[in-house]
């Protein structure tokens, strides 16, 4: 009897997939193209996923779980300030996204437009997946809130939508622009925001950029 694919074959093809994805689309990227950078057979494909719509699906929540594992790491990372942690959060977001490298690149940028009117399911995982980052981000804003940390801060979720909408945008526009400015107005505006909030952030803040 032949073994059956195992997982490691089922994140090898989401893995390899996503780099084709998110240089150059969802539908750009046909089956063919997928197992032969994941070097594993058709069958492997279809037994782990039945449609490529499903694939997509999967495809997004493995995005996912990866990246908000990253999310944690900044966000809640333990000895630093609710400010030094979301600047040190949106710090990695503009080196991961200024550059060319295919694996960086965001696929809520890359890929919103073009599934949410192909795909419920797959829009249904974007919206739940950007949600849980809003959650986090707002998370960290309360817990600087309550240590007086973010004096001056309103509403953390409205806040957390707000900075998420405005990198997202930031993103996108680096993409079109094909240059990094974008992003830097963004970090600019936020290191901004983040040193207004207290004097004491506004210290923390100046000794975290000097390192």
């Amino acid at each position: 009897m032949s073994a059956q694919p195992s997982t490691d074959t089922r994140l090898k093809i989401l893995d390899s997939a996503k780099v084709l994805i998110a240089g150059r689309g969802f539908s750009a990227v046909g089956l063919s193209e997928i197992l032969s950078a994941a070097a594993v057979p058709k069958g492997s494909f279809y037994h782990w996923f039945r449609s490529k719509e499903q694939f997509g699906e999967a495809l997004l929540e493995h995005h996912f779980e990866s990246y908000l594992v990253e999310v944690d790491a900044c966000l809640f990372a333990a000895g630093q300030s609710a400010p030094q942690r979301l600047l040190a959060f949106f710090s990695q977001w503009h080196a991961s996204q200024s550059g060319d490298h295919l694996q960086a690149r965001c696929l809520v940028v890359k890929l919103s437009a073009e599934v949410c009117d192909l795909s419920e399911v797959m829009r249904g995982v974007l919206e739940r997946g950007t949600e849980r980052v809003v959650d986090r981000l707002a998370s960290c804003l309360a817990e600087g809130i309550a240590t007086g940390e973010l004096t001056a801060c309103p509403d953390p979720v409205e806040v957390a939508q707000q900075l998420y909408q405005q990198w997202l945008g930031a993103t996108l526009l680096a993409r079109v622009q094909r240059r990094a400015a974008p992003l830097d107005q963004a970090l600019l505006q936020t290191e901004r925001w983040l040193a207004s909030q207290a004097v004491d952030s506004k210290h923390n803040l100046a000794d975290h950029l000097n390192k």
